[in-house]
C-alpha cells in the first residue's frame, strides 16, 4: 500500500485542524493518545469480540471498517507528530497465534508502549499490530485505502461545517 500518500493526506488534515482551531502552540500528543484509546474501544465495541455475555453479532463490516479507519487517522497523526512514517512489512506479527480479543489487547499495549517510549521502533510495532488487527477483521489494503480516502474527505467537510 502507498502509505506515503495517506500520510501526506493526514498531514494536510492535521494542519487544517490546527489552523481552524488555533492550536499552533499546543502539544496535542496526550490528547491524540487518549483519542486513539477511545477509537480503539469504539472499534472493539463494533466487533463485539470481547462480549462473551452476549449473543448479538458484530456490526456490519462497513461500519467496522469506518471505525478501523478512524484509528488509522489517529495512528498516522501520532506518527507525524514525532516525525515517523510507516513502511509496509515492518513489525508485522503472526496473526495466526492470537484471537481478535487478544490482538486488540496487543494493540492497546502497543499504544501504551509508544506513549512511554516514543521511538520509531515502538511506532512500527503499534502500526504493525494495528495492521494485523485489520487483516484479522478481513480488511484488504485496498479496503483500508478506499475507506481512508472517504473518511478523510468527511473529516475535512466536518471541519468546514464547524464540527
Amino acid at each position: 500500500m502507498d502509505w506515503k500518500s495517506l500520510f501526506d493526506m493526514q498531514q494536510k488534515l492535521d494542519q487544517y485542524i490546527i489552523d481552524q482551531h488555533g492550536l499552533q502552540e499546543r502539544d496535542l500528543f496526550q490528547e491524540k493518545i487518549l483519542a486513539l484509546f477511545v477509537e480503539l474501544g469504539e472499534l472493539a465495541n463494533e466487533t463485539r469480540c470481547f462480549k462473551f455475555w452476549s449473543n448479538k453479532q458484530a456490526n456490519e463490516k462497513s461500519i467496522i471498517l469506518e471505525e478501523y479507519v478512524d484509528n488509522v487517522h489517529f495512528i498516522m497523526s501520532l506518527g507525524l507528530m514525532k516525525g515517523f512514517g510507516y513502511e509496509a512489512g515492518e513489525a508485522e506479527a503472526d496473526e495466526s497465534k492470537m484471537d481478535l480479543t487478544g490482538q486488540f489487547n496487543t494493540v492497546f499495549q502497543s499504544v501504551l508502549e509508544f506513549r512511554e517510549h516514543t521511538g520509531q521502533t515502538e511506532y512500527d510495532k503499534l502500526f504493525g499490530a494495528f495492521l494485523v488487527l485489520g487483516k484479522m477483521l478481513g480488511f484488504t489494503e485496498a479496503d483500508i485505502q478506499t475507506a481512508y480516502y472517504e473518511k478523510n474527505k468527511i473529516n475535512f467537510d466536518r471541519q468546514n461545517e464547524g464540527y
